[in-house]
């Protein structure tokens, strides 16, 4: 059963795979708020997003959709597998940073000694909530899925260095329009990476090992199950 769970076998293990993925990236959405409460200069793919909201007088989780939903086109023009965890990631994760954002149950931060404790505190919500995201096994995120795209394509190019210059490009694309950058960005940049690794390692769970089931997989075991179940009730 365990297995069925964590290999999406059955219609009902993918529903509850669903539900886990939908509920960790909303809970991640927490993560990425308190990092943006800290006022100390968002993460790079945050100040992107950010700085898009301040230019088109948009809603945060609006922006992110759109970055997302731009990525995802991307992932797909680099024939990369596609989940639908990813779809669910891009839709989730932004409109819960909106709904934290309208709760404001934290106040932004207006110093360092108070801004650090809680970013680090956002990046470790963030580090537990992929944990139990890719535990879902259907799907990667945009980002992600953008980098390992990339980084097939740019031949002995370190996969480090293709991190830092797509990182770099959100950040200077999301500062150009506006975006907070500052020392915050810095410490999400160089610690995210870490503190991840310390959390998967502190639950035994290994990334690597993960086998992600593709969208087409997904919908062929939904409507398969779903194909049996009339098949039962004709008979």
């Amino acid at each position: 059963m365990k297995s069925d769970l964590r290999e999406n076998r059955t219609a009902g293990a993918v529903v509850i795979n669903i539900l886990l993925a939908a509920v960790s990236l909303f809970v991640n959405g927490f993560g990425i708020y308190l990092t943006i409460r800290a006022n100390l200069g968002a993460a790079p793919w945050d100040v992107l997003s950010l700085g898009l909201s301040k230019t088109l007088g948009i809603l945060y989780g609006t922006a992110s959709i759109t970055v997302s939903l731009t990525i995802l086109m991307i992932d797909i023009l680099l024939k990369e597998p596609i989940g639908i965890a990813m779809f669910i990631d891009a839709f989730v994760v932004g409109k819960s940073v909106d709904f934290f954002n309208r709760l404001n149950i934290v106040p932004e931060c207006s110093s360092w000694l108070t801004g650090i404790p809680v970013m680090l505190i956002g990046l470790v919500i963030l580090a537990y909530t992929q944990y139990t995201y890719m535990l879902a096994s259907l799907g990667c995120g945009p980002r992600d899925t953008l980098l390992v795209g990339l980084a097939k394509r740019t031949g002995r190019v370190p996969i480090g260095a293709v991190s830092i210059a797509l990182l770099s490009s959100a950040t200077l694309i999301g500062w150009l329009l506006g975006g907070p950058v500052g020392i915050g960005t810095l410490i999400c940049a160089f610690l995210a990476g870490p503190i991840m690794q310390a959390a998967f390692r502190s639950v035994h769970f290994d990334a690597t090992g993960v086998k992600h089931q593709r969208l087409a997989e997904t919908v062929k075991t939904l409507f398969r199950q779903e194909k049996i179940v009339l098949e039962n009730r004709t008979e």
